[in-house]
């Protein structure tokens, strides 16, 4: 079934949750959908590989990185680990980088910047949390959809 975004806000105006337009696409699927899983992580990826390890099974994840401009949550390696577990898209309050290669890969990327740092590896951060990000509150397991008009989430699938 064909979505977009815009449609599915006038069609859902009520249940929608529309995140404010802070994110740039990096990804080469500009338009993806999947149900949500979460990370908060200030300035380490250490999480974000963990649960991209993991099969996506059409999953989206939503990583809280504090909207942090000083290092990238995400490169083109866990991008290319997201496209082989079957993930649909990566949404990162925060940095990537490779943004070069990202744009090739059958991903969607969206993240606040580009910074070419790679983050440090601690493993610290959290997972399946309820974060609150670009106006929004995302919960584990919510419906996240994001085309060229932007990034919207429901309680629900919509399509």
């Amino acid at each position: 079934m064909s979505w977009s975004t815009a449609d599915l806000c006038d069609a859902y105006a009520e249940t929608v949750l529309i995140a404010e337009p802070v994110f740039c696409d990096f990804g080469g699927r500009r338009q993806f959908c999947g149900p949500v899983s979460t990370v908060r992580a200030w300035e380490d990826n250490s999480l974000v590989r963990e649960a991209l390890e993991e099969e996506g099974v059409g999953r989206v994840l939503v990583v809280d990185g504090g909207a942090s401009r000083r290092c990238a949550l995400l490169g083109d390696k866990l991008a290319q680990l997201a496209c082989d577990q079957g993930w649909q898209g990566v949404i990162i309050y925060g940095c990537v980088r490779d943004s070069a290669e990202l744009q090739h890969l059958p991903l969607g990327v969206r993240a606040l910047a580009a910074c070419p740092l790679r983050s440090v590896k601690r493993n610290e951060g959290q997972r399946e949390v309820t974060l609150r990000l670009a106006g929004i509150v995302i919960q584990p397991g919510d419906y996240l959809y994001a085309d060229e008009d932007g990034v919207i989430t429901a309680s629900q699938r919509l399509h």
